[in-house]
């Protein structure tokens, strides 16, 4: 079985990518996340005849043999296929334009700075001489647009154009576009404009003038985007961010938005664990308070990547440790009685594993507790040096949704830090 999808949230150039693939491979089964874009639901509510679509439910993911991703190169934007990330007979093939290297090892694939994914896929659609429909043309015209704002934005290259001139030329339909590509914007986005103009700041940071606004919202608002632009227009500042939370539960959508070119709110996101573009992005954090947050994203902007405070001088020592043949039972008894949820696994001073509360889950029966450790293991372990600063540990934790690193100098284990620490550090210790 042959599969393709793209990332959450899905937008017009994630979907447009996945048909095109559709095109150039028919018997691909198209995937899409859970979570839409509401201009592409509202789009596929419409043409759902049209355009044949799975979920991640419906599809057995044991009998994938390739897996063909779009408009994303990293594992934590894809919807429930964390299944797939170790298996070692998968082909996985990547097209994307966001230049930035992923966590996704790909066997084949196109990653080239254009404005658009959809650009890339049209670019081997018309190599291939593919026939295409007025609405999938439209469709895919729809992505190069949205991506490259009608082709304005300074991402948008030469390519784009031609892609857009040629689909153009299939009979891509301008009308439907303007239809589905028009934000709304309702009572409750003009009710949380309101509330962001009520308290806005502006910062100054190396010469630019920026604006973070935390606003608490009631349950999951769609296209939040729209009030972080008006807002950004308003108050005419470089950048904007919008840190919307949840507290029910306990999480963060940060939502960016930039005038300028030495703001690069896409690469700014991706620190955070989500993704963008130069002029827009966003990122979703778990576990985490707005001001946290906040504190997190003038670090960034800040660009303080090598920050005085090192991960030595946060990190806790000396590392209770284990062995690999340290039995299961012992490792809880350790977790318990020391109030810890995750101990090193060593070889002599050398780190070879990691064992955690979460590795007790695939335990199956009750013997298994005697196991040695090595049975149930993380052997492929990140680590941090004790050098780097504490932003980049915060990347590696969002990035591959992890509690805690072990610090290793000269291949040996000297410490470890938890997201705890790192969340510690952005709330109390950063300096104003």
């Amino acid at each position: 079985m042959h599969v393709v999808t793209t990332h959450k949230n899905t937008d017009f150039d994630g979907f447009a990518s996945v048909v095109a693939v559709n095109l150039l491979f028919p018997e691909a089964y198209a995937l899409l996340p859970k979570t839409l874009n509401p201009n592409v639901k509202a789009f596929l509510s419409i043409h759902k005849d049209l355009f044949k679509t799975h979920t991640c439910g419906e599809i057995d993911l044991k009998r994938i043999q390739r897996l063909i991703v779009v408009d994303t190169s990293s594992w934590n934007r894809l919807d429930r296929l964390d299944g797939l990330k170790n298996r070692k007979d998968l082909d996985i093939q990547v097209w994307d334009h966001h230049i930035e290297r992923g966590t996704i090892c790909a066997d084949q694939s196109c990653i080239e700075p254009v404005g658009a994914t959809t650009t890339l896929l049209v670019r081997e659609l018309k190599r291939q001489h593919k026939l295409l429909t007025p609405m999938q043309a439209t469709l895919l015209i729809a992505g190069i647009y949205e991506d490259t704002g009608n082709l304005t934005f300074p991402a948008t290259t030469a390519e784009d154009a031609y892609a857009a001139g040629w689909l153009l030329e299939r009979k891509a339909d301008l009308n439907i576009l303007n239809s589905f590509l028009r934000p709304a914007y309702s009572e409750t986005h003009k009710a949380i404009l309101f509330k962001m103009l009520q308290h806005a700041k502006r910062t100054k940071i190396k010469g630019h003038c920026i604006s973070i606004n935390q606003v608490p919202i009631d349950g999951h608002v769609d296209n939040l985007a729209v009030v972080v632009r008006m807002y950004l227009e308003i108050l005419n500042v470089d950048a904007a961010f919008g840190v919307f939370a949840e507290s029910q539960k306990n999480r963060c959508t940060v939502i960016g938005r930039s005038q300028v070119e030495s703001i690069n709110v896409g690469s700014l996101m991706r620190s955070m664990g989500g993704g963008g573009h130069p002029r827009a992005g966003s990122a979703q954090i778990k576990g985490a308070s707005p001001e946290a947050v906040e504190r997190w994203i003038l670090e960034l902007v800040r660009g303080n990547q090598q920050a005085s405070v090192q991960i030595s001088d946060l990190m806790s020592f000396p590392v209770q440790t284990v062995t690999a043949e340290t039995s299961m039972e012992e490792v809880a008894l350790i977790l318990r009685t020391r109030g810890i949820t995750g101990i090193p696994v060593v070889d002599g001073e050398r780190l070879v594993g990691m064992i955690s509360r979460r590795d007790f889950r695939k335990m199956r029966k009750e013997a298994q507790i005697r196991s040695p450790v090595r049975a149930f293991m993380t052997a492929d372990v990140l680590t941090v040096e004790p050098g780097k600063s504490p932003t980049q540990a915060a990347q590696l934790m969002v990035r591959h949704d992890i509690g805690r690193l072990p610090v290793v100098k000269d291949d040996q284990v000297i410490g470890i830090i938890t997201r705890s620490d790192v969340m510690r550090y952005f709330y109390d210790l950063l300096p104003d």
